[in-house]
């Protein structure tokens, strides 16, 4: 059974930044593609970034050349490295590790990490 715990959310300032954690229990840590999500309030989910099982990611337009995202297969953990924070990037930060069907992966998501960006 995977589980994954965000870790590393709380209140900055604008032009500040954050170091998401997402630590992952379970097997197949290094099979899985993962993700960080966000949700603001009155919002719906949206994609932040992504990084597949090579290293390749990609990112959403609005966090583009802002955020990081990276991985340690050693210590099954997935970053999301946030700078030039906003206050529009308040919201609560999902990690996930994608639905693989043909590999027997389920989504998995994690329980969320508040960040708050003050003006």
């Amino acid at each position: 059974q995977v589980q994954l715990v965000e870790s590393g959310g709380g209140l900055v300032q604008a032009g500040g930044s954050l170091r998401l954690s997402c630590a992952f229990s379970g097997n197949d840590f290094d099979a899985r593609n993962m993700g960080w999500y966000r949700r603001a309030p009155g919002k719906q989910r949206e994609l932040v970034a992504r990084i597949d099982v090579i290293g390749i990611t990609n990112y959403a337009a609005p966090v583009k050349g802002r955020f990081t995202i990276s991985r340690d297969d050693a210590k099954k953990t997935v970053f999301l490295q946030m700078s030039s924070l906003k206050p529009e990037d308040t919201a609560v930060y999902y990690c996930n590790a994608a639905a693989a069907p043909a590999l027997g992966f389920d989504d998995t998501w994690g329980q969320g990490t508040q960040v708050t960006v003050s003006s």
